[in-house]
């Protein structure tokens, strides 16, 4: 599947994804990605973020792929029971571990836990070894249970800008590779 084919559906996270950060450069970049705008990014509340990302899943009318980052991971695989549209395939970076209530901010918690049943459209979870949001062992654990390709990111941090992640061409270059293998649903 090509970009031009498909709703590209930029879901960010906490605070939302500034100019710099690498969700923010694909969406300029990517000539069909748009943003799904939460009411509130610093005050998270889970039935709303993810009644957002429902409705923008389910207001398309193309084929769909979901790019998101941190709590909008969380968020997504929350929304999926509401969605309505079927989706080709699901890029997810940096899973927070809403479960280890030693992480904060708290507020990940209320996204959590996470479902464990297979996805029901292919996916790709990138993780790093030194995310303060979650161990490596974490994401790979919920990647398996998704039954997403994992990708170790190395030492990335949170995977932003922040940690060094503003253009990020290495996950443009394997989301390329991702979006190239899916096919339109039936």
């Amino acid at each position: 599947m090509r970009v031009a084919d498909a709703d590209i559906l930029i879901v960010p996270g906490y605070k939302g994804s500034p100019e710099d950060h690498w969700q923010s450069r694909w969406e300029r970049k990517l000539s069909t990605a748009r943003r799904v705008q939460q009411a509130e990014w610093t005050k998270p509340v889970r039935d709303d973020w993810t009644r957002t990302i429902a409705d923008a899943v389910n207001e398309s009318t193309r084929p769909i792929v979901l790019v998101a980052h941190s709590l909008g991971v969380a968020a997504t695989v929350q929304a999926i029971p509401q969605f309505r549209n079927r989706i080709s395939g699901a890029f997810l970076v940096a899973p927070p571990d809403v479960e280890n209530d030693a992480i904060r901010p708290r507020h990940l918690m209320t996204f959590g836990p996470y479902p464990r049943d297979p996805l029901p459209f292919p996916s790709v979870v990138v993780a790093s070894r030194d995310d303060a949001f979650s161990s490596l062992e974490s994401a790979e654990d919920i990647a398996g249970a998704w039954g997403s390709l994992f990708i170790d990111a190395g030492e990335a941090g949170h995977i932003n800008a922040d940690s060094g992640h503003g253009p990020w061409p290495e996950g443009l270059l394997t989301f390329g590779k991702f979006m190239s293998r899916l096919t339109v649903p039936a």
